[in-house]
């Protein structure tokens, strides 16, 4: 008996009701369960030869999903991350089939139970304050490219801002008045207000008197006054922390990313002892556990608790060199 072909309704009701009507999920998640969904679909035209619009949640069973998963990390070299990033994405999706298809609850159940991969979490790369000045530096001010990525560049290390929340700023959602500061939407369309310190202010405001004052223009366009993509920040970040690697060497032992400058702005914060809670609003996250990852990486911090300690006094021992014919036996 053929299977009912009722994955493909479910699917498009999925994203339609439940992420873009319901949850209002922002376009940069919808585009990445969309390509999780990309990905299950052309395994799945390999693997059943069935067509996308004729397959069956049935199909689609804990077997089926856990063998799709491996070829993730088998065939497209993905990392424990990105398979657990696709998981996510499919276990919304059987959340919601759940409640649309109770005639497949056993199944669904069961793809539910599918476990994420433990991961390895490395400390967070983040930029020193040499690092930082020396980066700045290296900014060639005489030209409107230089000019618009030195005020990118401060604004990110002093707000802590997400490359998506700086690129989509606008003039509007900057006050440069008293209280100055900058206003976004953060993940999950949270709104927050981050301050900005008074050497960022006058960098924003003769920034913003050159390009003229339009409440509705972007704050850091592109050369032809469009939204920056993030290929475009990282190659200008990536041009100048080379550029900076003359002045400060410990630069070329970093991979510096538009995101280690929201690190940067955190343990700055962390640094000037604020607390764990307190940056954790700056930053907008969701949950105050996030902010370990900077209590981790924070070795001045562990150096001030070995300085409180009372360490155990011992000495190395003294070699002494076995006799030769000892030596000679030993080596046999």
């Amino acid at each position: 008996m053929k299977p009912n072909a009722d994955f493909s309704l479910l699917c498009q009701s999925f994203f339609s009701k439940r992420l873009i009507t319901q949850r209002k999920a922002s376009p940069h998640t919808v585009s990445a369960y969309a390509q999780t969904f990309r990905l299950l679909m052309a395994y799945a035209e390999k693997r059943l030869r069935t067509p996308p619009s004729m397959l069956s949640l049935a199909q689609l069973d804990v077997s089926f999903v856990a063998e799709f998963l491996d070829s993730l990390e088998s065939s497209r070299a993905n990392g424990a991350r990105s398979r657990n990033a696709r998981l996510a994405s499919l276990r919304s999706f059987y959340h919601y089939a759940a409640l649309e298809a109770p005639q497949h609850a056993s199944l669904i159940q069961r793809v539910l139970a599918i476990p994420y991969k433990r991961l390895t979490r490395r400390l967070v790369n983040y930029l020193t304050r040499p690092e930082v000045e020396a980066v700045l530096a290296s900014v060639d001010k005489s030209t409107w490219t230089g000019r618009r990525n030195h005020a990118m560049l401060l604004v990110a290390m002093q707000t802590g801002l997400r490359l998506s929340e700086i690129t989509g700023l606008r003039q509007r959602d900057v006050v440069l008045d008293r209280g100055a500061h900058v206003r976004c939407e953060g993940k999950g369309r949270k709104e927050r207000c981050t301050p900005l310190a008074k050497p960022t202010v006058a960098v924003v405001k003769a920034w913003i008197n050159e390009q003229g004052d339009d409440e509705s223009r972007f704050l850091f366009p592109s050369s032809r006054g469009g939204r920056l993509s993030a290929d475009a920040v990282q190659h200008a970040l990536t041009k100048h922390v080379a550029a900076a690697c003359s002045t400060c060497p410990s630069l070329t032992k970093k991979h510096v990313t538009p995101h280690v400058l929201r690190h940067t702005a955190a343990m700055e914060l962390f640094q000037a002892g604020v607390d764990r809670s307190l940056i954790a609003i700056w930053l907008g996250h969701e949950s105050l556990d996030t902010t370990q990852i900077y209590l981790d990486a924070n070795l001045q911090l562990k150096e001030a608790v070995l300085n409180r300690v009372n360490p155990v006094r011992s000495k190395p021992g003294r070699y002494r060199p076995d006799d030769r014919l000892m030596a000679y036996l030993k080596a046999l």
